[in-house]
């Protein structure tokens, strides 16, 4: 809430409110001003995810079984920055560069394709500021269209469009590499514990004891490691010397490698009430998940970070017992998009590999929506816009390679039937790269003569 407004607005109870009117405790309450959300369980099912995401390309199967029997929670993610792997590469098909739109440089692919006695163009067009893949249908369609009239189709505000073919034949790669940027497969996660009426993070920062109900909690998310010398994703933790501790919790969840920044586990400096080794660490994580042993309420605020920007928050009940059992809630901040798996009414898990799937996920997921957030997504626009950039300048210079046309002076060496770049840049990239069909081979080398003829005539 902006400060202007905030003599109007009516607060949210403080967190030492809430504690003194005594039980029962909310899991989590909003700060004074607002500023965040929290899931609410009565959602209606089917209430949409992470805008722009849909599920990862291993997960297209739907919900299933997970190892442990039950119910198997599906991953987020953006499947446009896959597609390219997916349906591209390796196949028949051409690639694209335009310098100079209205809308900056661009980079298309474009695929034919057949299904069920019907023709298909499948596109990618890449700019500046997103990727947009489609797939339209022929069918009625006599003459193709032009490459800039495809492009008009999928950005009807794109002007000046000019493109060229791309002749390098390890293009591909490069575009691969540019569409999966944003692909992560490494998590780190906060953990912090909380103990009942704690309402700073001094406090939090300050637990030393894993208690037994704490410690049980742990081993749900994953594998307790010795720190020096692992050769697992290490999540900014030391492996050599012993400066951020002894010891994590670690896991690898569907071909995904976790790294826990456990509060407890992290260095603890007498004298020093904000424990900024503690904080230095889980501060700059981006989601966190908060233990709770009894029931008591965590306000999102209660640490100082620019980068937490979500909390899944764990409160266990009849803990160490056969009958333990975890009741979850989900807080994030305004501008975080809504991500899933839902929480069930009520949001009580029995321990047990369900809920560590349900939990794992919904950990992955809240990460993944949070680079959606204002603040994540402005410095994701400007390193999209740098690497298409670099992308577009790199395949140009390359194809221009291939041409013999890379240096002043190329010209010369191909008028007087020197060796140009042509020749040589296809011995060296076919032998090197044997994955190429001979199908992208031809179409490239066709491409190759009908610009030289332009040039020639």
């Amino acid at each position: 809430v902006s400060s202007v407004f905030q003599d109007d607005y009516i607060p949210y109870p403080r967190i030492e409110d809430v504690l003194e009117k005594g039980g029962p405790y909310p899991q989590v309450i909003l700060p004074q001003f607002g500023g965040y959300w929290i899931e609410d369980v009565e959602a209606p099912a089917g209430t949409p995810s992470s805008s722009e995401s849909s599920f990862c390309e291993e997960e297209d199967g739907g919900e299933g079984m997970s190892p442990g029997g039950g119910r198997s929670y599906r991953l987020e993610c953006n499947s446009t920055a896959r597609a390219y792997r997916k349906h591209f590469l390796g196949k028949e098909h051409m690639n694209y560069y335009c310098t100079g739109s209205s809308i900056g440089n661009l980079i298309m692919s474009l695929k034919h394709e057949e299904a069920e006695g019907q023709e298909f163009l499948r596109i990618m067009l890449r700019s500046r500021t997103k990727t947009v893949h489609d797939r339209i249908s022929l069918a009625g369609i006599n003459q193709l269209p032009s490459v800039p009239q495809i492009a008009k189709l999928l950005c009807d505000d794109a002007t000046g469009l000019k493109f060229n073919p791309v002749l390098y034949p390890r293009g591909s790669q490069l575009m691969v590499a540019y569409d999966e940027h944003e692909v992560n497969n490494t998590f780190k996660f906060g953990v912090i514990y909380q103990k009942f009426g704690q309402t700073s993070e001094e406090e939090l920062f300050g637990n030393n004891e894993e208690t037994p109900a704490f410690k049980e909690f742990l081993g749900i998310l994953g594998d307790n490691i010795e720190l020096q010398d692992f050769k697992g994703f290490r999540g900014g933790l030391d492996v050599s010397h012993g400066q951020t501790g002894f010891e994590s919790v670690y896991t690898v969840f569907r071909q995904r490698e976790i790294m826990f920044h456990v509060s407890t586990k992290l260095p603890f400096t007498e004298g020093d009430v904000q424990q900024l080794q503690r904080k230095r660490h889980i501060g700059n994580d981006i989601v966190a998940a908060v233990f709770q042993e009894e029931a008591t309420p965590f306000v999102p605020d209660m640490i100082a970070s620019n980068f937490l920007h979500a909390y899944v928050l764990v409160q266990a009940e009849n803990p160490c017992t056969e009958h333990t059992t975890y009741k979850v809630s989900v807080t994030a901040r305004e501008d975080v998009p809504p991500f899933g798996p839902p929480l069930p009414n009520p949001a009580v898990f029995k321990k047990g590999p369900e809920f560590r799937d349900f939990l794992l996920t919904k950990l992955i997921n809240a990460e993944n929506a949070c680079y959606k957030s204002d603040k994540f997504a402005k410095l994701e626009g400007r390193t999209r816009a740098a690497l298409l950039d670099n992308l577009h300048d790199e395949l140009h210079r390359q194809s221009q390679a291939t041409l013999g046309l890379g240096q002043v002076g190329e010209e010369d060496k191909l008028e007087n039937g020197g060796h140009g770049g042509l020749l040589e840049s296809f011995k060296v990239n076919m032998n090197l790269d044997k994955t190429t069909s001979r199908g992208a081979v031809l179409i490239a080398v066709i491409a190759v003569a009908v610009y030289y003829l332009s040039v020639l005539l």
